[in-house]
Formats: C-alpha cells, structure tokens, sequence
C-alpha cells in the first residue's frame, strides 16, 4: 500500500535528524550526506572516490556512528588476506572442536579504507557478503546481520601498487561519491577547531538498527509512475547505444536506481517519484556503472560530460502530483 503525505512527511523530519546528525563532522555537505544517507537506507553499499584530506573516511565513520549498531574499519593493504575480512576457524583444544572467530565484516556498518590498494582476491571476498549479506567459511553460510552497509573509500590518484575494482564489484555499489572540498565559510570554520583530530567521535546514535530497517521498508512503498519506470529505462537503452560508451547501465543498475528514487522522494517528504529525483540522482547512480569507449577515452571524454548528454537527449515525462 502506497505510503501517504503524512507518512512522507514523518519520514524526512527523521532523515533530516540523521543528515543533522552528520552534518556534526563534515561541515558544508549537506548535498553528500543526504546522498549517503538515502544509499544507506536503500539498503545499498556506498563507494566514495576523492582526493586525499577531503573527509572519506570521517563521513563514513559519521555515517557508522549515527547507527546504534556495530561498525568496524578496515585498513586495506597489498597483504590483506580475504580471512582478515570474513574471519577463520580455528581448533580449541578444549572442546575438541573449531571455533568460528568472525572477522570485521560482521558488522552494521563497515569502512573498507583505500580498497583498490587490496589484491583482487582480498577484494572479491566482499562480493558475497555484499550482495547476499553473508559469508562462506569451510563450507557454512553465515548472516551477517541487518542492516548492512559497505562504506569504501578510494583515491582517484597515487595509482601506483593499486588494484582496479572489476566492473562486476563496481556494479555493486549503489552509489559513487564524492565529497570535495569544503567551501570558504566552512573552512575557516573548521580550521577554528584545528585541535579537534576526529571529528567524527563527537556524533553520537540517533537511530537504532531496526528502526532503520523499518524506515527504509517504508520508503520502498513509495509510488513510481509508469511513466517513470518508462523513463528510467528509456535512459538504460540510451546509455547502451551511447556512442562513446563501451558499457551501458546494466539491468542491476536500473532497479537500483528505482530503488534509490523511492527512497530520495519520501527523503524530501514526497510519496511519489518524480522525473526530477531521476536527474538528480543520475551521477551517483550512473558515473561508475557506464565505461567509455577506448576512443572516448582517447578523443578526452568524460563520464560527466556521457551523463549529461543522456538526461539532455532523453525526454522525461510530465507528472502531476494527483
């Protein structure tokens, strides 16, 4: 049953608690936390690309402790094994037995740091857990619990003893962030608090983990149009027959997209979807889902440039709040 206008309406007054609650640690981002937020309520996992001092990893630990849940942080590095993430068994003399040891992937909230500095196989540890929530040790399937959300962040330079995400892990994460530079006012602000080395520990819970699960069970009864589920994949075949795109948006990314719309509407107090929610959230939902053509990438193409064209040449519908 489709929510209504007073249920939207309950529904932002607590989102936009939780981006208050973010907002503590990363100043002037008001746009970005919203985004994160609406990934972590949809239910996805989050990828977070930027230059190094931009606030990655306080966001996410933001994001970590405004759920009262569990949340963990790992450091990847080139010897980073895949039982460093989803734990080991290990024999206890005294029962005769092996004892599970779970490791830092079973947790509400996890921040995967610099991820493409892991090896591919340490990288492709999280692909289960990911997309099913569990994890596969000697033989058993375990949950990781719920809700769950990857948070990783990476730097788009020092590529040097690195490791690509494959395309297939890529499409995985429902959102690619980033978090850029603060502007004038917030930065004089936060160099007034220069003693303050973590701003993140001073966010505090506002939200515990059911009820998160509540909420965003609640935002995925927000009504889609026809006519947007038309549009939406209208933009799907459009990006596959793009000129300068070698990979269009897969059919895993266009129910995400979805996904994210119903939970971006009722965000900002709407019970419906609109044509502006899809172009609003088409950066984040497509920059790391479409690959460019080798010659696009030769001739100086961009992503950006590719997503802009597409909602440009794409007609969106006309809708009328009834």
């Amino acid at each position: 049953m489709p929510i209504n206008h007073e249920q939207a309406q309950g529904f932002q007054h607590n989102f936009n608690q939780m981006v208050d609650n973010v907002a503590i640690a990363i100043r002037g981002k008001n746009q970005t936390i919203e985004l994160a937020l609406t990934c972590l309520l949809t239910g996805g996992h989050l990828l977070l690309e930027d230059n190094p001092g931009t606030g990655k990893t306080v966001l996410a630990k933001a994001i970590a402790n405004t759920v009262a849940g569990t949340n963990s942080r790992i450091q990847f590095t080139p010897d980073l094994l895949p039982s460093d993430l989803t734990g080991i068994s290990v024999f206890d003399q005294r029962s005769g037995a092996f004892e599970f040891h779970p490791g830092p992937v079973f947790a509400n909230i996890v921040l995967a740091d610099e991820i493409n500095r892991a090896s591919p196989k340490t990288q492709a540890a999280l692909l289960e857990v990911m997309e099913e929530s569990t994890v596969t040790v000697d033989g058993v399937r375990r949950e990781v619990g719920s809700p769950f959300m990857v948070v990783a962040t990476q730097n788009p330079i020092e590529q040097a003893g690195t490791y690509r995400l494959p395309e297939a892990q890529l499409d995985r994460f429902l959102m690619k962030l980033s978090v850029g530079y603060p502007d004038h006012d917030a930065t004089v602000e936060l160099l007034q608090q220069a003693e303050t080395r973590d701003r993140a520990s001073a966010v505090s819970a506002v939200i515990a983990p059911q009820a998160l699960g509540q909420m965003a069970a609640f935002a995925n009864q927000t009504y889609v149009d026809p006519a947007i589920l038309d549009y939406v994949a209208r933009l799907a075949e459009a990006s596959r027959a793009h000129p300068h795109v070698r990979l269009g948006l897969s059919m895993r990314g266009a129910l995400a997209y979805i996904r994210v719309a119903k939970t971006w509407a009722v965000a900002h107090g709407r019970e419906y979807v609109t044509p502006d929610d899809i172009k609003a959230l088409a950066t984040p939902i497509l920059s790391h889902r479409l690959l460019l053509s080798a010659d696009a990438q030769f001739a100086g193409s961009q992503i950006a440039e590719v997503i802009d064209s597409l909602i440009a040449s794409v007609v969106a519908p006309s809708l009328r709040a009834e």
